[in-house]
């Protein structure tokens, strides 16, 4: 069971430039800023409420989000939905023909388990799974 939208991930070129402008614009809080070796992303979480904004960067120079932003340009990344138990949720996906990114989670921001289903499976949206 999906317990709620967790966030919204946005691509971004430039973290310090975009976490300004959001701060500034809407005065959304940061909560959370973290590199993400493994996946060579630096991400900024912020508050905005009823769900979180999550600002993704690529850091390495060969990261999945420097060639999503080379392909497409900065902007919407991904909705993030909130789960109690990760793996028995996407056990359900894949078993039902859901094709999978992951098909185990992985080491998230904030120490959470993430997994991605594939965007072709709903209208090319990218869909994550988090479990706290």
């Amino acid at each position: 069971m999906i317990n709620k939208i967790q966030h919204i991930g946005i691509a971004v070129k430039n973290l310090d430039e975009s976490l300004k402008k959001y701060t500034q614009t809407f005065g959304f809080q940061l909560i959370h800023r973290e590199i993400i070796e493994d996946r060579g992303i630096e991400v900024a979480v912020l508050d905005c409420k009823n769900t979180k904004i999550e600002l993704v960067a690529d850091y390495s120079g060969k990261s999945t989000i420097k060639k999503f932003i080379e392909k497409k340009g900065e902007g919407l990344h991904h909705v993030a939905f909130n789960v109690n138990d990760i793996q028995s949720h996407l056990d359900r996906l894949k078993g039902s023909g859901i094709k999978l990114i992951d098909e185990n989670p992985r080491a998230g921001a904030h120490l959470s388990k993430v997994a991605f289903i594939h965007p072709e499976n709903f209208n090319s949206v990218l869909f994550e799974l988090c479990q706290d």
